[in-house]
Parts: C-alpha cells; sequence; structure tokens
C-alpha cells in the first residue's frame, strides 16, 4: 500500500472490525522508499496467519540479505519530511504528465497512491497493440494494461520514475508522431 499521493490515506483491512481474527496485510518499501526491486516488506494482522507465511518463506528461500535489512531498517527510521519530498515529487511529476496527456486528448484519471497512471488506450485497439505502436512509431515505452490482467485491457500504464522534463519528452515524440486520443 502506496499512501503518499495526495496524502491519500487507504483504508487498512486491519481497520474493519473483527479483521485482524480473519486476515493480513502486507506493505512494501518498494515505492515509498524508492527500494523496488528489493523485495522488502513487512506483513501484519493474525499471528496464526503470519506464523503460517514464516514457515512457507522458511522453506522457500534464506530470506533477505542483512544489507537489505538494514538499509531497510534505515529507511524506515527517516523523518516524515523525507515521505513529503518523495510525496511531492510524485504529485508534480503526476500532474505535469496528466496535463500533457489533456493536451493531446486524453483524460487520465487521477492516481492517489500510485507511481503510475493509467491511461486508456484509443477506441479498438488493445493494450499490447497500441503500447507495440507507440514503441515502434516514438520510442517510448508504455507497459500493456492486459499484463496485469483482464481489468487492465483498455490501459496503458505509464510510470512516473523520470523527472518531468524526460516525461515531457516522451510526450512530444507522441505529438510529433501524431498520436492522439480520439474516443
Amino acid at each position: 500500500v502506496n499512501s503518499w499521493v495526495d496524502n491519500h490515506q487507504p483504508t487498512s483491512l486491519l481497520e474493519i472490525p473483527g479483521a485482524k481474527e480473519l486476515g493480513v496485510e502486507f506493505h512494501t518499501l518498494s515505492k515509498t522508499y524508492n527500494m523496488a526491486g528489493w523485495r522488502v516488506g513487512f506483513v501484519v494482522g493474525n499471528r496464526d496467519i503470519i506464523q503460517g507465511l514464516r514457515t512457507l518463506k522458511t522453506n522457500m528461500d534464506y530470506g533477505i540479505f542483512a544489507a537489505l535489512q538494514t538499509a531497510a531498517q534505515a529507511a524506515l527510521e527517516l523523518p516524515d519530511s523525507y515521505l513529503d519530498i518523495v510525496q511531492n515529487r510524485y504529485i508534480e511529476r503526476r500532474d505535469c504528465l496528466i496535463e500533457a496527456f489533456g493536451n493531446l486528448g486524453w483524460t487520465v484519471p487521477k492516481t492517489k497512491a500510485t507511481m503510475y497512471l493509467w491511461v486508456p488506450c484509443p477506441p479498438g485497439i488493445t493494450s499490447t497493440d497500441f503500447a507495440l505502436s507507440v514503441l515502434q512509431q516514438t520510442g517510448v515505452v508504455f507497459t500493456p494494461g492486459s499484463a496485469f490482467g483482464q481489468g487492465g485491457e483498455g490501459y496503458v500504464r505509464v510510470s512516473l520514475i523520470a523527472e518531468c522534463d524526460r516525461l515531457q519528452e516522451a510526450i512530444t515524440r507522441l505529438d510529433k508522431a501524431g498520436i492522439r486520443y480520439s474516443g
């Protein structure tokens, strides 16, 4: 769960009365602390379920490299001001890109808890075909929404990792190639 965009605080499963007896909630440091690929996170909730997960995990591998655990601990000890900086960075990128897509005819929903935009594909084209077409015409990489299951079809996922000037360069390439949304 990433809760840092627009100070959006998602509802925790564990806020629901009785949920702790039935479930668990997973958290990752991937996005909030820029630790994507490190596979560092934690789980909270029902003790018995967590014990079962611990047993499963110890039979799958030997755990996370100690240096990564130390880095994760250091990240969790950072002041809230660090999280504010990260949040503001992603808000700026998101808003910059939503406006730029809007200039090409797209209406892109404002994300509240992620570092990606879900951009609708033009009508009549699959997300895979649209992503490939954009790549071939512009060199800009979009991830087909279908890669995330049936619910992602009809959209491409666009990352907010790059600075605004790089994101604007991608939009300029789309514009020069005549790629617009007309729905």
